[in-house]
Formats: structure tokens, C-alpha cells, sequence
């Protein structure tokens, strides 16, 4: 078996245990051809993230919250910086733009806001909130991107999302947020199956426009979907360290954090 790399590897544990509910660490040494201490290390690490809980000899998944529940409690974290984020995005948005915005309560902020102008705007999105919010101004042509709905999630997921991106010729900009940012990962989330998408948002996109609260600097999930080189324009709440700040501009990426 080809050798994988540590995210490869516990990207396929996370579907293996999506599919299964539990398994052992024998079943992946034999599967994986990784030694078991390289295994319960990868278990150890994932289980900090919440994407598992270890048992003797083994893990199991996580049961998921409602979507409700979820995405409410996440809506309201930090609401008062992401309608700070927001209000400072607009103002990239010119008329007859196609926008791509991910399925992030950050973008759902914009979407907020994106539904008071008066220009004529394509926006395609993942996020059954953004949708709902959007679809009522007659200036807009809003699409849902198909895909699966999962527990604890608002977002559509999967391969449909991709064909549905497949309609437009051009994508002028991708509002995108994620778990987490770091110099050194870019952007990373949680959901092995929403950063695919959002790997494919980002490869289609002029421009590529994160959404980042000053909550979720220096801090990694375990998937990446973006690296820094990526990114077009980094929008956040509060002034980001002098250091930070230099190495962001130092790869060409607009920063707009005041």
C-alpha cells in the first residue's frame, strides 16, 4: 500500500469511522500498513479535535449534535466581530459580480448585509441560512449548491455542490471562513467532506477573501483548504500582531483588520 502522509491518513481514519462507527487500531495497522503507535497517535490528535472518542484497543465516532442546536450555538459566537468582518466586506462587492460564499455563520453576516444593496448580483452558495436570507431581494440571482445535508450542519456537502459550481463560466469572489488560521496552514476546518468543497471553491475563484475573527488566529484544525498563498484579501475584526500582520502582506495578501 502507497504510504500516506499524516493529514491523508487521518483524513481516511475519519471516513473509515463515518462508515463504520467504531473501529480498532489492529483494523487500521492492517489496512493502513502504519505501525499501531503511529495509529494511536493519530487518535490521540484527532480525538483533541473532537472528530473521535478513543476506547481500549480502539475509537469510536462522535455522535453529532442537531443541526439546530450546532449551528445556532456557532451563529452566535462572536457575533459582534463577525458583523464587524461583514460590514468591512461589503465593500469589495461591486455590481454584477458572481460571488461564492461558503457555508460559514461568518458569511452568514454578509449575507445579512449583501441583502440590503441595490446592485445585480449572482451568488452561489452551500449554506442553507445565506440562501434564505439572500433569496428575497429581486436584484439577485441566488443558487443553492446541492449536495448532503449532515448533522450538525447548515451546509451542503459533496460532489453535487461541484457539478452545480460547474454552471458558471467565472467566480469574481469566494467569501470563505474556517475553524481555524495560521501563517503556516492557511485556512483549516473540521468537516473532511466541506473542506473538499471549499478546496474547489478556492481553485475556481479571481479572488479568494477570508473571513477571520481574531478568535481563530494561530489556531489549526486537522484539515487544511486553503494556504496563504491562496488567499487574495484577509479580513478580521481586530488589529492582528505586528509580526502576523508582516508575514501575511509578505504573501501578497491584502489585510484589512481596522
Amino acid at each position: 500500500m502507497t504510504k500516506r502522509f499524516t493529514k491523508e491518513r487521518r483524513e481516511h481514519i475519519h471516513h473509515l469511522l463515518t462508515e463504520r462507527k467504531r473501529i480498532t487500531v489492529k483494523q487500521l495497522s492492517e489496512e493502513l500498513d502504519v505501525s499501531e503507535v503511529t495509529l494511536r497517535t493519530d487518535l490521540k490528535e484527532m480525538e483533541k479535535v473532537g472528530l473521535l472518542t478513543r476506547t481500549h484497543g480502539g475509537a469510536i465516532m462522535n455522535e453529532p449534535t442537531t443541526a439546530t442546536g450546532s449551528f445556532k450555538k456557532r451563529s452566535q459566537t462572536n457575533l459582534k466581530e463577525k458583523k464587524i468582518i461583514a460590514q468591512r466586506a461589503l465593500s469589495l462587492i461591486e455590481d454584477k459580480s458572481c460571488i461564492l460564499l461558503d457555508a460559514s455563520t461568518t458569511a452568514l453576516e454578509l449575507a445579512k448585509e449583501m441583502k440590503k444593496l441595490n446592485m445585480k448580483l449572482t451568488i452561489m452558495t452551500n449554506g442553507m441560512s445565506s440562501a434564505i436570507e439572500l433569496k428575497e431581494n429581486p436584484y439577485f440571482n441566488v443558487i443553492l449548491i446541492g449536495g448532503i445535508l449532515r448533522p450538525g450542519s447548515m451546509a451542503l456537502e459533496g460532489s453535487v455542490g461541484i457539478q452545480t459550481m460547474d454552471m458558471l463560466n467565472s467566480i469574481d469572489l469566494l467569501f470563505t471562513s474556517s475553524s481555524g488560521f495560521s501563517v503556516e496552514s492557511g485556512l483549516t476546518d473540521f468537516n473532511f467532506y466541506e473542506t473538499d468543497l471549499k478546496k474547489n471553491m478556492v481553485s475556481r475563484a479571481k479572488h479568494v477573501v477570508a473571513l477571520i475573527d481574531h478568535s481563530k488566529f494561530n489556531t489549526n484544525s486537522i484539515s487544511s483548504f486553503a494556504r496563504l498563498s491562496d488567499i487574495d484579501t484577509l479580513i478580521t475584526d481586530h488589529a492582528v500582531e505586528i509580526e502576523i500582520a508582516k508575514q501575511i502582506t509578505a504573501h501578497d495578501v491584502r489585510l484589512i483588520d481596522r
